[in-house]
């Protein structure tokens, strides 16, 4: 019996299980109670991830030698992989009692810790087993990852330069210092990591998917889907593959492949964080609504259990419910980008001869928010405040690029700058509040303000929403988007502006050249409605009312962008099977912005969309001339297009309820003196009104900014502020 273990031993050590397990199941029939057959046989179950079959023999084991150290520690690895870390962390302590000197033990008690959310004591753990074992390379490799998870990014290199000092061809190590790397935005150190990781092993899938998001993240999309689709073939089931490869497909326009592989990924694993969201904003990209309203009630019932199932911003134009925003928003900022104490508190300072504001975005060049702010930029007086622009975004050379750059007395390109840099040299500018123009939207970066940028942190125009966390201290809106009353529906507290909170630009050009209907696509008679929102703002309910507006009048067409040929199909289809024509519906082609600004004369009527409503683009047609019908919601998002109607006094065209959109739409139609009267009252307005006062707003921020700082040299604490006019 004694060679027929040695014999199961060799076999086991030579990564022979098949054979190993014959023979120590052949021990076991000649002695049920063999002790190291138990133990070694549970082990090889662990292995193959028969985790229940593992805990049943290994528990015999110990029933038979229970001062052994050794099967608890496996047990405690296979209650471990069926997500009892609870009872592992107490197997580990029993092997630790037994065998005090265990570096094993230490190292996957830490883990089971980890699991546990007590990271300082799974970092202690770390550490007594490398004191124990200084050449244990696993525990350097894990602590490693352990510090930078914790955000200590010097101490987790330095884990993982002493993991590949004992071991260099490790290639686990290298992927883990790849991705620390990676956080650092040092994407070609990340980048010649992960090729280090994948000469050692080509078959490393982790290697593969993470160099994928470097490239990915750096907009070398072909090049990320190569690595994407390389882990894939290496690891079928790889769920984070599919998921970091559906970005790169939606970007590629390629977006009903990203909504397969997004699909595939909950598939594979049903619970991953936060991919019901992404799966459900890719099929409104394409107007995809077969079982949509299920799947908006099912991410509705978990986030209100507390699960993660949707990032903040797709949130906004799925249900219009402010309380559940927070909600979703407050669990996803608890994940991926808590409050982070490690540059310390920011101390009090008073007064000094300017105040300093600090703008951080990735969006200054040719984006929305960048021509809805630039006036106001520019305005702001100079002899009070100091600006400084945080640029994380793409440098193109554009001429908002250009025109930026002299708005602000500093402009900093930190497009390779760690999150907690950039609060550094924040801290170091002296910068007295910080105004993220990102919140919860694609590239933002909300890790600088984890970890406090600057004494006062606000949030504006980016983001139609709460952050939901507590390191922002301040909302900028106004009475509309946010009424008197909903406060509660947001963590920040609200500076509100006296009249819209949206900036504007008075000097946007519109192209002088005469674009026909015939040009456009359109009929050269009929009434056209239009609306230039982005697809995934198109839901049934709005479409329904579309389809009865067209119904009621004769002739008429609905002018919309075509985002992508394939939300154009579907669009299509759903107007059939409503009983309109098709033809009907008008497709836009993405054209220069002032050509776009020009061609919305041809238009009649923009008819906008909810619980989304438009925002830029309502300010794109009220500023070429065109009126904006919309319907209100009750969250920050549905009521920005009765905000901008407000500033610029037309609120004869909000109305609340979808009968009163439908019908004033009719009426508008039917009553070509009336929509005249609007239009030439819209033309007069738009040099009057605040809205597009772009030199009005500056003052009304400058006061808001002044206000939240005195508070905060005050020794106040945040509160609402009201900006008077």
């Amino acid at each position: 019996m004694t060679n027929m273990l040695q014999q199961a031993v060799a076999q086991h050590q030579a990564g022979r299980l098949q054979e190993a397990a014959a023979l120590y199941k052949q021990i076991l029939q000649a002695q049920p109670n063999h002790f190291d057959a138990l133990h070694l046989l549970g082990v090889i179950f662990f292995q193959a991830g028969q985790n229940s079959q593992a805990v049943e023999l290994i528990q015999r084991a110990i029933a038979i030698n229970p001062a052994h150290p050794a099967p608890h520690l496996n047990i405690g690895l296979a209650l471990k992989g069926l997500g009892r870390a609870q009872e592992a962390l107490a197997s580990y302590d029993k092997a630790i009692a037994l065998k005090p000197n265990y570096p094993d033990a230490f190292n996957n008690r830490a883990a089971a810790l980890q699991d546990l959310l007590r990271l300082d004591d799974a970092l202690a753990s770390y550490d007594k087993a490398v004191a124990l074992d200084p050449g244990f390379v696993e525990a350097w490799n894990n602590r490693g990852a352990l510090l930078r998870d914790l955000k200590r990014v010097d101490e987790a290199m330095a884990s993982y330069d002493r993991a590949l000092a004992l071991k260099p061809d490790f290639a686990a190590v290298w992927s883990n210092r790849g991705a620390l790397l990676q956080d650092l935005k040092r994407h070609d150190d990340a980048l010649a990591s992960y090729d280090k990781a994948i000469a050692l092993e080509p078959n490393y899938a982790d290697a593969w998917n993470n160099r994928g998001v470097v490239f990915r993240d750096t907009r070398r999309l072909e090049d990320a889907l190569v690595c994407f689709d390389q882990a894939i073939a290496i690891q079928p089931d790889y769920a984070d593959a599919y998921v970091n490869r559906a970005p790169v497909l939606r970007d590629l326009k390629r977006i009903d492949e990203a909504a397969a592989s997004y699909a595939q990924a909950l598939k594979l694993k049903p619970g991953y964080e936060f991919l019901s969201g992404y799966l459900l904003e890719t099929r409104m990209m394409i107007c995809d609504w077969d079982g949509l309203e299920d799947g908006f009630a099912s991410c509705a019932a978990g986030i209100r259990e507390g699960r993660r199932m949707t990032t903040p911003f797709p949130l906004l134009a799925m249900i219009d419910d402010p309380a559940l925003h927070q909600m979703a928003a407050q669990i996803y900022t608890d994940a991926k980008c808590p409050e982070n104490n490690a540059l310390g508190a920011i101390p009090r300072r008073s007064a000094g001869e300017k105040i300093r504001i600090g703008y951080y975005s990735a969006d200054f060049h040719n984006h929305a928010t960048a021509y809805l702010i630039a006036e106001a930029l520019e305005a702001h007086d100079r002899s009070r405040f100091e600006l400084t622009g945080f640029s994380f975004g793409p440098d193109d050379q554009g001429d908002m690029r250009q025109r930026l750059f002299p708005a602000f007395d500093k402009f900093m390109d930190v497009r390779g700058v760690s999150d907690g840099e950039i609060a550094k040299l924040s801290r170091g500018l002296g910068i007295d509040v910080a105004v993220d123009l990102k919140g919860h939207t694609q590239h933002s970066r909300p890790g600088i303000f984890a970890v406090r940028a600057a004494p006062v942190q606000a949030q504006y125009i980016g983001y139609p929403g709460t952050m939901g966390a507590p390191y922002m201290d301040y909302v900028i809106a106004d009475k509309i988007v946010i009424p008197p009353g909903s406060e509660s529906d947001y963590r920040e507290k609200i500076l509100r502006l006296p009249h819209s909170y949206q900036a504007n630009d008075s000097g946007r050009r519109i192209s002088a050249k005469a674009v026909t209907r015939q040009e456009a696509g359109l009929p050269e008679s009929g009434f056209v409605f239009c609306s230039f929102n982005n697809n995934y703002k198109i839901l049934p309910e709005t479409f329904e009312s579309w389809m009865h507006i067209l119904k009621a009048v004769e002739g008429s067409v609905l002018w919309l962008l075509e985002d992508n040929a394939i939300a154009a199909s579907n669009l299509r289809k759903h107007a059939a099977a409503a009983g309109i024509e098709p033809a009907r519906l008008i497709f836009a082609g993405r054209v220069l912005l002032d050509e776009h600004l020009a061609r919305h004369r041809l238009a009649n009527l923009f008819l906008d969309t909810w619980p989304y409503n438009a925002h830029t683009t309502a300010s794109d047609a009220l500023w070429a001339g065109l009126p904006v019908l919309t319907r209100t919601g009750r969250a920050f998002a549905g009521r920005v297009a009765a905000s901008l109607l407000g500033a610029i006094g037309l609120p004869e065209l909000i109305t609340n309820s979808t009968a009163d959109y439908e019908a004033l739409a009719i009426d508008l139609a039917r009553n070509p003196e009336k929509l005249s009267a609007l239009r030439k009252k819209l033309d007069s307005n738009k040099t009057t009104m605040p809205l597009f006062n772009g030199k009005l707003i500056a003052r009304h921020l400058e006061a808001g900014y002044a206000a939240m700082l005195a508070r905060h040299q005050s020794g106040l604490p945040p509160d609402h502020i009201e900006v008077s006019l």
